[in-house]
């Protein structure tokens, strides 16, 4: 099977050398032209020019994008995935993105006779990198057989939810759940130190009490010392989602005051110039008395 990659940030490099490391003839594009080529040589892969010969070269496509904006581009774009004249017939985006973009791109496939699938994924760097990933398919295993050994590759379990943008809608839901664990992480931890309770104890107290969650236990380095660790997932990226699930709840008449509480911190810290950071940077943050 030939398929290609899209999007070698994070989490989508390490996902792209499973695929090459799995025997799969694999090609790959990035924006940055220079990063395709370093990977292509390091794994066997073959660095396409655009999205549109990637596609071309391919019979499924996986993107794995950072936004609405990206997917514009490398979907919709002069040389996009939409581009291509023969090729992958099968498309599918496992980032984060909104979901009328996932239902957009469903459709637009559809007038391509193409088939598109939003399968994000939950899990940070080391998932990634382990192949150990939740898949959380837009579709179900009979609408794409093919996929499911594409799957098995890159993650531990794929739940399939039956329609296109029901991935979205579930990672958003995911996200949203990990973001606020976040802010209320950071806060017990203020909270505790200002007592006298050493940080380091004050970890090992919640990471076995009732309110342990596998975010708290595998981003705990990032949580005690964050400069002495790689950055998983940014400020801003958590902003970013949290923002498309409250835009998700305004069209469902939903309301989620936790969630706009959690994104205006998010907002402030990015003002404080902690976008770049890693968002357990949102612990110092609340240090700082979140000014």
């Amino acid at each position: 099977m030939r398929v290609g990659f899209a999007g070698l940030g994070r989490m989508g490099v390490r996902m792209a050398a499973n695929l090459a490391a799995a025997g799969l003839e694999v090609s790959i594009w990035n924006r940055t032209a220079e990063t395709a080529r370093t990977f292509a040589s390091a794994h066997n892969a073959f660095p396409a020019a655009t999205p549109k010969d990637l596609a071309e070269r391919s019979d499924i496509v996986i993107t794995m994008l950072a936004d609405d904006a990206a997917a514009e581009t490398v979907y919709f774009g002069p040389d996009g995935l939409f581009e291509a004249s023969s090729g992958a017939q099968v498309l599918v985006e496992m980032g984060t993105l909104s979901v009328p973009m996932a239902e957009r791109l469903a459709r637009a496939a559809q007038e391509k006779g193409r088939r598109f699938v939003d399968a994000p994924v939950s899990g940070a760097t080391q998932a990634a990198k382990d192949a150990k990933l939740l898949i959380m398919a837009g579709a179900t295993a009979s609408d794409a057989p093919e996929l499911a050994a594409l799957f098995d590759v890159l993650g531990r379990k794929t739940i399939w939810l039956g329609k296109a943008g029901a991935g979205a809608a579930m990672k958003l839901g995911v996200n949203m759940l990990i973001h606020g664990l976040n802010q209320t992480l950071a806060e017990a931890l203020s909270l505790t130190t200002a007592a006298g309770i050493p940080q380091e104890q004050a970890y090992e107290v919640v990471e076995n009490s009732a309110a342990a969650a596998p975010v708290i236990a595998y981003r705990k380095g990032l949580y005690l010392d964050e400069a002495a660790h790689e950055v998983s997932f940014t400020v801003a990226l958590a902003r970013k989602d949290v923002g498309l699930a409250l835009e998700l709840a305004s069209t469902c008449g939903v309301v989620m005051p936790q969630a706009e509480l959690n994104h205006a911190v998010l907002k402030a810290a990015g003002q404080a110039g902690y976008d770049g950071r890693d968002m357990a940077s949102i612990l110092s943050f609340v240090n700082k008395g979140l000014k």
